[in-house]
């Protein structure tokens, strides 16, 4: 069912990976320029497939098995992004009139919370049909 509250958080996940990468500076280099998502190449794929996964598993709410590996596949992919962005801010120096932390680093960190929440949900969902089969 579309209608449900992991439909929601999945939504969030999409729109969070798609646009917010490109408004949301991750970085400002040493020149003082802003670093986007659309700057870098592999960081813009990986928010893409990253909105790809989230809108497949809103359609895969059929086979909610499914769905919630495609959520794990997605929180994974959203750890090495993370874990890329946790290195290049150790690599960045601390001062601030040499190089700056954006805001945009924390995308994952948002996708990861809202990509639990619908995995709950759909575990919530799955308990549930469990359950109304054993009265049967």
């Amino acid at each position: 069912m579309l209608q449900r509250i992991q439909t929601v958080y999945l939504l969030v996940v999409t729109l969070s990976g798609v646009v917010l990468p490109f408004y949301v500076n991750l970085w400002a280099n040493a020149s003082g320029e802003l670093v986007f998502a659309k700057d870098t190449i592999p960081v813009s794929i990986a928010f893409y497939i990253t909105a790809a996964l989230a809108i497949g598993a809103i359609f895969l709410f059929k086979n909610r098995k499914n769905q919630f590996v495609a959520n794990r596949l997605n929180i994974i992919l959203n750890l090495i992004l993370l874990g890329f962005f946790v290195y290049r801010s150790l690599n960045l120096s601390g001062e601030s009139n040499i190089s700056e932390k954006g805001i945009g680093m924390l995308i994952p960190v948002f996708s990861i919370v809202f990509l639990t929440l619908a995995n709950r949900a759909i575990k919530k969902d799955e308990d549930l049909v469990k359950s109304v089969d054993r009265l049967r």
